[in-house]
């Protein structure tokens, strides 16, 4: 009986990986009416909460009051766990881990808009909140000085940025892009209430803690939520920034393969002509003949010649051939040569 092999869940998790589509159709959300609307309504909260503290209003006594209660103190056994609870708010661990993320995203579906897009939210992150900061100058609880003030205008003294909260509209952002990125509806609302209790449990850390006022903290949930409503107005941008970027790697690519070495091919030897060694053993010619032959070979040299081809098959070097010794002497005939030693023989006399 044959039976199917059970799968565990991480099986059935990679399993579901490998069915997914290489590009899927990404839904980009669009700038509709519904969310200019919300734009405009967390707009105007974030004037107004920006207001309230400038003017020293309710929500100024507001934060001296449950900075006065010290809920570190009320609550003493909890401050181990949030004081590690509220790194989910600091920029750099959280911006590691969801870059991670969204770069396997990238890979996974040849698209390089996941980071780019939380690029633009961070670029955007860093500049408001950062130019607020700096504008407004307020400090933070453990700097205050007057009871029942705004503690604004504080430029150039120790702990006078911290208004809106940097860890509650960096908690929005980065983990309100991956409810911004999801594929799907569900997902986007699972992700989209995640984010929603991570972001507001950061910030009443901060509050716990005594390093932000409950202002600032109000004002960095605006902060952030600004962000992830304005970023479809930046698709355009981050799509055009996406084609740059492939289009450049497409042309560096290309410009790797030319500069490449390729292998250079060794040119063909030209044919040898190959003597006979028949050839070899026949007598040396006369002088005549010599020099007859040599006349012959200079003209020929002269005028071009057909190419001599080899019969297939191995061929051997000179090296490795049979010396071959020719028969008879290599000298000219010479009739009126003498050997030496002996008398020369007598000339007939003609006359004349």
């Amino acid at each position: 009986m044959r039976t199917e092999p059970k799968l565990t869940r991480l099986d059935r998790i990679f399993a579901r990986l490998d069915r997914e589509p290489e590009r899927p159709v990404l839904d980009v959300p669009r700038m509709t009416r519904h969310r200019v609307v919300l734009f405009g309504a967390t707009l105007a909260f974030y004037l107004t909460i920006v207001l309230a503290v400038v003017t020293t209003s309710w929500l100024v006594r507001f934060d001296w009051q449950a900075m006065l209660f010290r809920p570190y103190q009320q609550w003493p056994e909890i401050h181990a766990f949030l004081d590690y609870w509220v790194v989910l708010g600091q920029r750099g661990p959280t911006a590691v881990m969801v870059a991670a993320w969204l770069g396997w995203r990238s890979w996974r579906q040849h698209t390089l808009r996941p980071l780019l897009a939380f690029g633009a939210a961070l670029l955007l992150l860093n500049v408001s909140v950062g130019a607020v900061k700096y504008g407004l100058g307020r400090s933070g609880p453990h700097y205050a000085t007057e009871v029942g003030s705004n503690e604004m205008w504080h430029w150039f003294q120790a702990g006078s940025d911290i208004f809106p909260s940097g860890h509650t509209a960096n908690a929005v952002v980065t983990w309100g892009i991956l409810a911004y990125l999801a594929t799907s509806p569900r997902a986007r609302r699972w992700l989209s209430a995640l984010s929603a209790v991570l972001s507001l449990s950061v910030g009443l850390t901060t509050v716990y803690l005594g390093t932000h006022w409950l202002s600032d903290v109000l004002l960095g949930w605006a902060a952030g939520l600004l962000i992830l409503l304005g970023l479809p107005w930046f698709e355009p941008p981050i799509a055009r920034a996406e084609a740059w970027l492939l289009d450049l790697r497409e042309r560096w690519l290309a410009g790797a393969s030319r500069t490449t070495p390729q292998a250079t091919p060794v040119p063909a030897a030209a044919p040898v002509a190959v003597t006979p060694l028949a050839a070899a053993a026949e007598e040396v010619p006369s002088r005549e003949t010599v020099s007859s032959r040599e006349t012959v070979s200079q003209s020929a040299a002269r005028a071009p010649r057909a190419p001599v081809y080899l019969a297939p098959g191995p061929h051997t070097t000179r090296a490795e051939r049979t010396p071959v010794t020719p028969a008879g002497s290599r000298r000219p005939p010479y009739p009126e040569r003498v050997t030496r030693g002996s008398a020369p023989a007598a000339r007939p006399l003609t006359g004349g």
